[in-house]
């Protein structure tokens, strides 16, 4: 095994992570999902509605709620908030749920397994920026 795979192994260890089904149940509950996926992505693939974009390199500044750039979706004085991360394929997402956690502190961070890909294979509603569904 290579040390990116041993890395993603051991990050999904120590994050719950959830199923397209359980994603969705999670946000008709109050959870905030986070796209991480590119712009170039969100437009040629779609977009998942009510997913805040944010670009995985600003991540920790939009998820800090100390921070001026924090996302108006998280409650400051709600550090158990629960935050869902989907990239494209589930990699990214995990590895950012990971970092979260052990940066942030923040206790109810999650990644979606298989990503945007799953989700949308699942069926799960996608806004198509292409075609304007």
């Amino acid at each position: 095994m290579n040390e990116v795979s041993r890395l993603l192994e051991q990050a999904r260890a120590q994050i719950a992570r959830y199923s397209p089904a359980q994603a969705a149940n999670a946000l008709r509950h109050g959870a905030t999902l986070i796209d991480l996926r590119p712009t170039e992505y969100r437009w040629r693939f779609g977009e998942i509605p009510g997913a805040v974009p944010v670009s995985r390199h600003v991540l920790e500044w939009r998820l800090d709620v100390t921070s001026p750039w924090h996302i108006k979706e998280l409650q400051p004085d709600n550090q158990d908030q629960e935050i869902i991360l989907i990239c494209h394929e589930g990699y990214t997402s995990s590895l950012a749920a990971h970092q979260m956690t052990l940066q942030l502190g923040l206790t109810q961070v999650r990644d979606v397994v298989g990503g945007f890909i799953a989700w949308r294979e699942a069926g799960y509603p996608i806004l198509s920026r292409l075609d304007g569904t």
